[in-house]
């Protein structure tokens, strides 16, 4: 039966624990104990047990070595994002039809304005996108996307700032890696264009791998799991191992659990309580779950601009279960949150005799 381990019983710090506490993916996240499931077609059983006691759990060691190792930092460019702590990435969608900003930087000054002053706001990198990827969103050519973003590309580079692609097309991940693009987001995990996992791979820059389910028409159209946890683990595992078929290494891989896309609210909600499974993976978790519906939906239906406190408080779940990445709308009001939690997290792992902040 296949074996996974999620962290949890999470403790402010490790002294006094030795050998009962480990510290998650080399960040600012310690647990002490391991949910350990085990599958057996669409029956899953689990098993609490302490991590001082999960040398006991046949074939647990290569997951748990994987739970634990830090995570190598992102060079992108002249910048290095380190993921031993919580970073921003900064959504700059150039789209005339964003669901949530509604074409607000569709002028490329307006965008390189606003992604300069992301970056200013503490964002690590800044995501450009030009194709809309909403639930029923209409594919756009890739010419189009092109002329959309690599203009903003082009001028964000010569400001000297971490720079994302977000596309799921090989023809616009060209254009923008040579634009001076560093990293490629793709909502497909590299699946839509078959031309993306070579382009990728010859490149050897950072990915990210989203889950998904269907296309942007057809995603939402009554999505179904056996067990919606283990099921994107072992499709997100899946995409991994291609991509490390491909000639692609594990450490520029990232992987997203893909919140919205082709999932219910009872979905993304168990993903979100569940997110410190992914770190088995091996790699970097972000978590892309700014405004989106289902914080609509617990909040009587408020508008996408209104969705600040509900993006807020994903974020910080997510943050307490040791997600490195944050894709967000609202970049000064989550690096403010992350900061305070950062702070929260430096107090408990600062020596006990050391003296308290001011």
């Amino acid at each position: 039966m296949p074996l996974y381990l999620r962290p949890t019983a999470f403790v402010d710090a490790p002294f006094g624990l030795d050998g009962r506490a480990l510290r998650l993916a080399g960040g600012l996240t310690w647990f002490s104990a391991v949910e350990v499931i085990r599958r057996n077609g669409n029956t899953r059983t689990t098993e609490l047990v302490p991590v001082d006691r999960i040398d006991q759990i046949a074939d647990a060691a290569p997951i748990l070595a994987r739970l634990t190792a830090p995570r190598p930092p992102l060079n992108l460019g002249t910048r290095t994002v380190h993921l031993d702590q919580p970073q921003v990435m900064a959504i700059l969608n150039v789209t005339p039809d964003s669901f949530s900003d509604g074409g607000r930087h569709a002028d490329p000054s307006a965008a390189v304005a606003a992604g300069v002053d992301m970056a200013a706001a503490g964002a690590a990198i800044l995501d450009v996108g030009g194709e809309s990827t909403r639930p029923r969103a209409d594919p756009v050519w890739e010419g189009d996307e092109i002329a959309r973003t690599r203009p903003v590309i082009e001028r964000l580079a010569a400001t000297a700032n971490a720079i994302s692609i977000d596309t799921r097309n090989a023809a616009v991940m060209e254009a923008a890696l040579s634009g001076g693009a560093h990293l490629v987001n793709d909502v497909s995990a590299l699946l839509h264009d078959p031309r993306g996992l070579e382009v990728v791979a010859r490149a050897a820059c950072p990915v990210v791998l989203m889950h998904h389910l269907g296309t942007p028409q057809t995603m939402q159209d009554d999505p179904r799991y056996d067990d919606v946890l283990l099921d994107i683990y072992d499709w997100l595992e899946a995409r991994i191992a291609a991509c490390e078929a491909a000639g692609l290494d594990r450490s520029r891989i990232i992987v997203d659990p893909g919140i919205g896309f082709g999932k219910t609210l009872a979905h993304n909600l168990a993903l979100i309580n569940g997110l410190s499974l992914f770190h088995g993976l091996g790699c970097p978790v972000l978590l892309g779950a700014s405004r989106k519906r289902f914080i609509g939906a617990l909040s009587n239906e408020v508008a996408a601009d209104a969705r600040l406190g509900g993006s807020i408080a994903v974020a910080l779940a997510g943050a307490a279960q040791g997600v490195q990445l944050f894709r967000v709308h609202d970049v000064p009001e989550t690096v403010q949150a992350l900061r305070v939690w950062r702070g929260l997290r430096d107090q408990a792992l600062a020596p006990p005799s050391s003296p308290s902040l001011r």
